[in-house]
């Protein structure tokens, strides 16, 4: 009965989304995780209205308007919308964001994005014109989907090897950086276009080498995006990217970094002093070695490194913020990654906070995204089991919500 009063709420959502701007939702009966360090609310009522939270609560102690369009969620569990902070906007479908059918893009951002309860994502590389078409598509409600930020196209000092046969494919051309003169350049013009963040390869993996980005070229993209108030990621992959990136004055480390040397205490009191933010993209290392082959206990043998990496970071308190590495990998589903996080030490707050607090603080829309409190948006992800039980609980997602309007849900 619970499923059937959902379904039917949530496909009146669907059909109706015009209306509900001007109409109140209730969402009842769940147990409700308002933020990571909240003690949560069994038998709980949030009240949306005009695509906000105006109230949340017991069921005792909320008002819930009589006009309003309500979703039994007894049994459930409730979380603010997730962040996804490593993505790209580069999939076949998705770079025809200008003219492909919306049914095709919603089908893509469905089975990539919106089926695992993201609301907010990150693009940290793609091709900046064909992303920001994706996002006017997205914000008229033509296409359902996550808020979208985007860094377009990345900075490089060499193509890495991997993308270079779809740039070829594709007929996309990135073209590299070579001084400090171009580097600070190309991130004028990216700010200009309406980049929301700058995306470095401090090191970028070639035939048997990485090629490292020089410091004064990192310093020059981070002192022009900085004097923007805006964040700069690094794909590092050694401990030279990973030098240059902390000297440089790098943001957030766009993966753990497989090539480096065990992150020592004194190696993580660095990354801390430098402010840095990490995002671990774990599976993304499972996908790799599984792609080219790796036997298993090679396989292994990676994922125990970088896991390892992280459990270092995120036990020494630092800034962890979750992420997939999605469109350029093909493994949507999340679960992994969660137990992945769980194995290197990660308990559920810590989990969830990586997933909504700490992207929402760090990019700067705590006033707005993070948590389920009266006035924020009404971003919320309706999951079918408790991930204070079992943390990959928070990949069965049974409806998503963004700003007040349904964006996916489970039939």
């Amino acid at each position: 009965m619970v499923v059937s009063v959902m379904r039917a709420a949530v496909l009146a959502f669907l059909f109706c989304a015009a209306s509900l701007h001007s109409a109140d939702l209730a969402l009842t009966g769940g147990t409700v995780y308002g933020s990571p360090n909240e003690q949560p609310i069994s038998n709980a009522v949030i009240v949306i209205h005009d695509g906000r939270i105006a109230d949340v609560g017991t069921r005792a102690s909320v008002q819930i308007p009589k006009d309003a369009r309500i979703v039994d969620c007894s049994g459930k569990f409730i979380t603010a919308g997730f962040w996804n902070t490593h993505v790209h906007v580069f999939t076949p479908v998705l770079l025809h964001a200008h003219d492909a059918a919306s049914t095709d893009l919603n089908k893509e951002l469905d089975a990539m994005l919106n089926r695992w309860g993201f609301t907010t994502v990150f693009d940290v590389a793609s091709i900046l014109d064909n992303t920001l078409a994706l996002r006017r598509r997205i914000e008229s409600g033509e296409v359902h989907g996550p808020r979208i930020l985007t860094v377009g196209e990345p900075l490089w000092t060499e193509v890495p090897i991997y993308v270079r046969d779809y740039l070829l494919a594709n007929h996309i051309n990135m073209p590299v950086v070579t001084t400090p003169d171009q580097a600070a350049a190309r991130v004028r013009e990216l700010i200009q276009k309406g980049a929301d963040g700058i995306k470095l390869f401090t090191g970028s993996v070639q035939a048997g080498q990485v090629a490292n980005m020089p410091l004064p070229l990192v310093q020059a993209a981070t002192d022009e995006a900085h004097r923007h108030s805006l964040p700069v990621f690094a794909h590092p992959q050694n401990e030279l990217g990973l030098d240059a990136a902390i000297s440089g004055g790098v943001d957030i480390l766009a993966h753990t970094a497989p090539q480096s040397p065990p992150w020592t205490p004194e190696f993580i009191a660095k990354l801390k002093g430098a402010h840095m933010a990490l995002i671990p993209t774990l599976t993304l290392f499972d996908f790799e070695m599984r792609k080219y082959g790796a036997s298993d206990a090679g396989r292994q043998q990676l994922i125990d490194k970088v896991t390892s990496e992280l459990s270092a970071f995120s036990t020494a308190g630092g800034e962890v913020l979750f992420g997939t590495d999605v469109g350029y990998t093909t493994h949507f589903d999340t679960t992994m990654e969660f137990k992945l996080m769980s194995d290197a030490g990660m308990n559920f707050p810590q989990i969830l906070a990586s997933l909504t607090t700490t992207p929402a603080q760090r990019f700067q829309h705590s006033g707005r995204s993070g948590r389920i409190a009266k006035g924020m948006d009404a971003d919320i992800v309706v999951l079918e089991d408790d991930p204070a039980k079992d943390v990959t609980a928070l990949s069965k997602v049974r409806l998503v919500i963004r700003g007040g309007q349904a964006q996916y849900s489970l039939q």
